[in-house]
Order: structure tokens, then C-alpha cells, then sequence
């Protein structure tokens, strides 16, 4: 019997569910190199199935398809969408795959379960002239603003994720070459090449505002905080609803918005697919071709309001 197998079969002695979803996770993570955000998914996906279970006097190990079926049901009752069970759904799969595998469980309680139908929705994006303005709202006078204002344009230049810009570093910047290296989900690495503008940004940035922000505090974070720490996601996400708001956007706005702009932009303007999917840093084609749907919608948009027979 493997390590993993002996310390998953101990778990299941002491009969924690919580232990079990621990080994599951630490699994997951050596196997796929999974985010931090992701496996958080994960756990608090198994959590909410393991106390609705024991509410029900049920193992969370043990569960059959009955007791999926009746907690499914039971989150529908309660108002969850059908994107959202499917999400649920695909954890608890990946869950009892595991224990299947690993000699604890006889039967997987998923299998005979279908997945809820769900529509693809397209990604919130922006239009050019949004993006302007969003990008003009921060006062780059105060060395904050004039931080923020850089974030949005490396955002804005390179489609990063949030969780690659607010841990981007120095290091990571070769202003000589104009490129930035990442190492994003999976452990991916990928060369994204910075624009001119950027560019600008981000030496003038360094040259004055990035040091009157940390004062004599030492850090390779490109984007520090006034406590001379990295930005958080949540701190980032509430410097994109004051700008927008500044901005007069109406559009839903969020995190990943400028990434969506971004690959859209460069769609609508002739780049070829395989070369967004690298700059985004998909590990598969269909998730970058929602955007091509995108595209079409806004040509679509623009025949019909701008030819004469549209």
C-alpha cells in the first residue's frame, strides 16, 4: 500500500471527514499544481456537502447517489443556480474519484449523475472607449494613484490574471526586452510581451511614486501597499469599483474584466487565437474561443448599427 493510500486509510479510521478532504486536497495539489483559490473551492464545496450530510445522521465518505441526488435538490430548493451546482457537482466527482482510486470506496456515487444544463454565459468585457476612461480616472499626481494607474495599464497590456499582477515582481520585468515572465496556473510559465505604453508606465513608476509609497521598507513586489506588502485581491477589486465608478461606467465590472477587454481587443482586431490562448495562458483552446463568440457578438452589434441595411 502507497503512503498516500496508508494516510488516506488512517483518516478513514478516525472516521474524519475532515482529515479524508485534507489528503484529497494535498493530492490534488502535487497531481494538477492547483491555485490556492481553486483548492478553496474545493474544500468549501466538500464542507458544505460533509454538514448537510451529518445533519442527516450520513457520511460524507459513504455517501450514495441518493444522498447526492437529495443534497442537489435541496440547494435548488434553496435558490442555487445551475452553474453553481455544476460546479459543486465536478467536486465531488474529482472527490470520490480519489477515494475510488485509492481502495476506500467500492462504487463512485457521481457516476450516474448528469451535470445540469447550463447556457455559456460570455465574459463582461469592455469597449475601447471604456477602457480609456477607466484608465484616465486614477490621479496620478498622488503616488498611489499614479501605482494604480500603472496597474491598470500592465492589466490592460498584457491580460494578466489578478492573482499574477498583485504577485508580480521585479524580477519578473525585463524593461530592455519588453516582456514579463509568469508563472501562472500549473506552474505555466509564459512570456507576455509589454507594450510601449506600459513600458512608460511602469519606469516612471519605479523611478519616483514606488519609492515615496515605501519609504525606507525594502520589497520585489512591483505593486506594493503603503505598508510596503503586496496588494490583496480583495484590495484590487475595490480600486476597479472606485475608478469605474470615477469612470461613469455602467457595465458590471470586475477583476477580470480588463483581462476579458484585453483578449477581446485583440480579437477584434485580427490576432490569431492560438496566440491570445498563449498570452492568457489557457492549457486548452476551447476556454480562449468563448472570446471569438464575443467578437461576433460586437461585429454583429456594429453591422446593425451602422450599415444601412443592418
Amino acid at each position: 500500500m502507497s503512503e498516500n493510500i496508508h494516510n488516506v486509510a488512517e483518516a478513514q479510521a478516525s472516521n474524519s471527514a475532515e482529515a479524508v478532504i485534507d489528503k484529497f486536497l494535498d493530492a490534488i495539489w502535487m497531481e494538477r499544481g492547483l491555485s490556492a483559490n481553486t483548492l478553496g473551492a474545493y474544500r468549501a464545496d466538500l464542507v458544505s456537502l460533509r454538514r448537510w450530510l451529518a445533519e442527516r445522521d450520513a457520511s460524507l465518505i459513504y455517501a450514495t447517489r441518493s444522498d447526492l441526488l437529495a443534497f442537489i435538490a435541496w440547494r435548488s430548493e434553496q435558490g442555487a443556480k445551475p452553474r453553481s451546482t455544476a460546479r459543486q457537482l465536478s467536486s465531488f466527482r474529482r472527490f470520490y474519484r480519489f477515494l475510488l482510486r485509492e481502495g476506500v470506496i467500492q462504487e463512485d456515487p457521481t457516476i450516474k449523475i448528469d451535470m445540469p444544463r447550463i447556457g455559456r454565459s460570455l465574459p463582461q468585457s469592455l469597449t475601447e472607449g471604456e477602457v480609456e476612461a477607466l484608465l484616465a480616472a486614477p490621479d496620478v499626481s498622488d503616488p498611489l494613484g499614479h501605482r494604480d494607474r500603472t496597474m491598470l495599464e500592465v492589466l490592460y497590456a498584457t491580460g494578466l490574471r489578478v492573482s499574477e499582477l498583485i504577485n508580480l515582481k521585479q524580477s519578473e520585468i525585463n524593461l530592455n526586452q519588453g516582456v514579463l515572465r509568469i508563472v501562472g496556473k500549473g506552474d505555466r510559465e509564459r512570456l507576455i510581451p509589454l507594450g510601449d505604453e506600459s513600458q512608460n508606465w511602469i519606469r516612471n513608476f519605479i523611478a519616483g511614486p514606488r519609492s515615496e509609497i515605501l519609504l525606507e521598507r525594502q520589497t520585489d513586489y512591483l505593486f506594493p501597499t503603503r505598508r510596503g506588502d503586496r496588494m490583496t485581491r480583495q484590495a484590487f477589486w475595490h480600486i476597479i469599483k472606485r475608478y469605474s465608478k470615477q469612470a461613469a461606467i455602467g457595465s458590471k465590472m470586475s477583476p477580470h474584466t480588463l483581462r476579458h477587454a484585453f483578449a477581446t481587443h485583440l480579437l477584434n482586431n485580427g490576432a490569431d487565437l492560438r496566440v491570445v490562448q498563449m498570452l492568457l495562458g489557457h492549457s486548452d483552446l476551447s476556454t480562449t474561443q468563448i472570446y471569438t463568440h464575443v467578437a461576433r457578438a460586437r461585429m454583429k452589434e456594429m453591422h446593425s448599427q451602422h450599415h444601412p441595411r443592418g
